[in-house]
């Protein structure tokens, strides 16, 4: 199948290579943003801090749901994670969201937030403008990927003041309404 996908994608003026590195540079976004968001998402206390525990939990658990629906892409098209942990990490297309030094600011703590998520709208966008019409399956996994982002980023802008979005709040948890059908047996 590599085989195939990979011919089909580069006939239609894809630069695969450059594909590939931003598939699993975002990838490894995803998983390092998990990871992150379980350090943040356990410092989330108090009456602020518990206000944002759900939305900071559902944004964890459809990060590690992008990760599960990038991987078979990357590898249809021949591509590969790499072998190392820390190789995969420090390659991230986001930076680390690390937990403030105050973990009880939580207004530092929402600026985490919206930026790792401006961060994978940015990275999600890129692959959709690069696929548009050259790569069907890359795009609607991408665009997928990029709904759901978009509503984690206007969740925590709310929060930060920006003004309303327009989104609902929280959902069932890790339900990934976009990205599910990309998942074995729906993500459940």
């Amino acid at each position: 199948m590599a085989q195939v996908a990979r011919k089909m994608v580069e006939k239609n003026g894809v630069d695969l290579v450059k594909l590939l590195n931003l598939l699993v540079k975002n990838a490894a976004a995803e998983l390092t943003t998990y990871y992150y968001y379980t350090i943040l998402r356990v410092n989330l206390i108090g009456l602020d801090g518990e206000g944002l525990k759900a939305i900071t939990e559902d944004a964890r658990i459809e990060d590690r749901n992008h990760f599960e629906a990038l991987i078979p892409r990357i590898y249809e098209l021949g591509g590969k994670l790499p072998r190392d942990m820390k190789e995969f990490h420090d390659l991230s297309a986001c930076p680390p969201a690390f937990l403030p030094a105050d973990p009880k600011d939580i207004q530092a703590m929402l600026k985490v937030l919206v930026n790792a998520e401006r961060c994978a709208v940015a990275g999600y966008t890129e692959i959709c403008n690069m696929t548009f019409g050259k790569d069907h399956r890359t795009y609607d996994l991408a665009l997928a990927i990029l709904h759901e982002e978009i509503e984690h980023e206007a969740w925590f802008s709310e929060f930060l003041g920006e003004g309303p979005s327009g989104h609902g709040g929280v959902r069932m948890q890790g339900h990934s309404p976009y990205v599910s059908r990309f998942l074995p047996n729906g993500g459940n």
